[in-house]
């Protein structure tokens, strides 16, 4: 018996949904995955005499996203990640802070992945640096003094030592996964 129309776009409408749901349990997964992180990282007294410097654990999981996905996805999870860290662990500053070096941190890594050109951890690299540039133009416009910006170089170099440290983690955590994480994008209709 050959399968109707009707059988045929309804097993496609299910598929669609059962795709739908994985892609919102993935999505969840890091979005707990990146508070967990910025959890930690709030609890690792890690000072080395620069104010705000940070880490950056949390990368960890949108560099991850931004590989195995898209980023589409990894802007969900670092938006999301960036608003509920905020109301849970820090302040309106923070969020603000947070949100100008994450979406400034992920457009500069999309594009540069983008290329193809660069490893996993140049990528990173940069998205460290530019982290620290989009905090940095917030402070900017906050504090009203040019004396800031005597602060730059420390920040961009800092950004590039933790964004190699992050992109050297992301990385061994993605070797790491299995290939079914690894190809699960390629295998679905997740995109």
């Amino acid at each position: 018996m050959i399968p109707s129309v009707n059988d045929r776009s309804g097993r496609e409408r299910k598929q669609r949904a059962f795709s739908a749901t994985k892609k919102t349990a993935y999505l969840g997964l890091c979005l707990a995955l990146a508070l967990i992180c910025s959890y930690v990282e709030a609890l690792i007294p890690f000072s080395i005499g620069i104010p705000g410097v940070r880490l950056g654990l949390t990368n960890i999981v949108i560099v991850g996203v931004l590989y195995l996905s898209n980023w589409r996805d990894a802007l969900f999870v670092s938006v999301s990640r960036v608003l509920l860290a905020g109301f849970f662990f820090g302040s309106l500053y923070s969020i603000l802070y947070s949100f100008a070096g994450a979406l400034l941190s992920l457009f500069v890594m999309a594009i540069i992945k983008k290329t193809e050109k660069l490893h996993l951890i140049s990528v990173s690299a940069a998205g460290g640096v530019a982290h620290n540039a989009g905090q940095f133009l917030v402070a900017a416009l906050v504090v009203e003094n040019y004396r800031i910006l005597y602060y730059l170089p420390i920040l961009f170099l800092v950004g590039m030592v933790t964004g190699v440290l992050i992109g050297v983690a992301a990385a061994s955590v993605l070797k790491r996964l299995p290939p079914a994480l690894r190809n699960m994008y390629k295998d679905s209709a997740f995109s």
